[in-house]
């Protein structure tokens, strides 16, 4: 019987263990929500810092489920120059609002979800956003690739961030809608 017991409690820890992903140095724990596992992070202190700076916190805090692809500090040092600091701006906030709610999707959809729904569209799916705009997914090769509106890709570098309220896959390019 302790036996038994203790190869319970191992099999439950270590599928607890097998879901805690390792983003920017930092655990991300399927118990919390999106917000409280990003703000760790040290690859993801602007998409932080802009989500702070949008009002969007308490909403990516919330039950969700929400789907998000989180650009990392290098996807938003590739738009040109200034543009970050731009758009953190209160006179900008509607437009900062737009391009981070460009990134997330109601539901929560895993790796194996989206490329299920890739298959089923004959290789390529759209995807609505909850900024009401469209992100089409599609593979290339193995890599799961995400086309914007601007016809932009950006590729998921870390897969199935699982949280509390959705899940975060991270991407390598900032998202742009029309």
């Amino acid at each position: 019987m302790k036996k038994l017991l203790i190869a319970v409690a191992v099999l439950f820890s270590s599928a607890s263990f097998a879901q805690t992903v390792m983003v920017g140095g930092a655990a991300m724990y399927p118990t919390k929500n999106i917000v409280e596992n990003a703000i760790n992070s040290k690859d993801h202190t602007t998409l932080v810092a802009a989500v702070k700076a949008a009002g969007l916190v308490e909403t990516l805090e919330s039950a969700g489920p929400f789907t998000v692809f989180a650009p990392t500090n290098e996807a938003f040092d590739l738009l040109p120059a200034g543009t970050v600091d731009n758009l953190v701006k209160p006179e900008n906030k509607a437009t900062l609002v737009a391009i981070l709610t460009y990134h997330v999707v109601a539901g929560k959809w895993s790796a194996a979800d989206l490329m299920k729904k890739i298959k089923d569209g004959g290789g390529k799916a759209e995807l609505k956003t909850v900024q009401g705009g469209s992100l089409w997914i599609m593979m290339d090769g193995s890599k799961l690739a995400i086309k914007d509106e601007k016809g932009g890709i950006a590729y998921v570098t870390i897969k199935d961030v699982n949280q509390s309220n959705g899940v975060i896959h991270v991407i390598d390019h900032v998202l742009l809608p029309k």
